[in-house]
């Protein structure tokens, strides 16, 4: 039996994910969770073979609580990404990050039964959109200005234009707000914005953030 953990800040979502995974020969949901930091603690007490994690969501996201789970959790559970972004750097990021699979949130429930069966069988499973920009990325002359930011800016810009503001992305990743301001004014000095708008609009345009739909919360 693949005990399954599933992570997504829209109930919505986690319940689509549960109905279409309930019934599944050998999958069973042991729980879910609304942000990162619950997919922490969830996956410290259930201990579930697979996590289905999104990547963009309120607090330290999922890319930080990938790295989390697997660093100081246990580095053997399963995380499988899901999330509507198929461009470069959040897939790659993520699988730099220890993730086994990547999933869009487009795909049927077949290839979702196959991306878990997959990593828990020790198989890294990419969607195939992805796994190709992926390995595209390497040969177009002209690279998104993401690829030059460290995982910690990147993860600090996710924060911040998602709406968090400094004290609270202080609190979440255990920084001083002068360190996170200082990560803010790198950003703007390495991607040549000076408004938190304009790292919004270029966070959207290379497809580090969507913009999900508010109901179902």
């Amino acid at each position: 039996m693949i005990d399954v953990l599933i992570v997504d800040d829209l109930k919505l979502i986690r319940t689509a994910l549960r109905q279409m995974l309930k019934e599944k020969d050998g999958i069973r949901i042991v729980g879910e969770a609304e942000n990162g930091e619950e997919a922490v603690r969830l996956a410290r007490e259930l201990h579930p073979n697979v996590v289905i994690m999104d990547l963009q969501m309120p607090g330290i996201g999922g890319l930080e609580a990938t790295r989390k789970i697997l660093r100081y959790v246990d580095r053997d559970i399963k995380i499988l990404g899901l999330s509507v972004c198929k461009e470069d750097p959040l897939p790659a990021r993520f699988v730099q990050a220890g993730a086994a699979g990547f999933v869009t949130k487009n795909a049927d429930i077949d290839e979702l039964i196959r991306a878990i069966k997959d990593v828990y069988a020790g198989k890294r499973y990419l969607t195939p959109e992805i796994a190709q920009n992926i390995a595209l990325h390497h040969l177009v002359e002209e690279e998104s200005p993401l690829e030059i930011l460290s995982e910690r800016e990147l993860q600090v810009m996710i924060m911040i234009t998602s709406g968090q503001k400094v004290q609270e992305i202080s609190d979440k990743l255990c920084l001083s707000p002068k360190t996170v301001n200082s990560y803010r004014y790198r950003l703007f000095e390495k991607l040549n914005v000076s408004t938190d708008v304009e790292l919004t609009h270029v966070a959207i345009k290379y497809g580090l953030i969507d913009l999900k739909p508010m109901e179902g919360k």
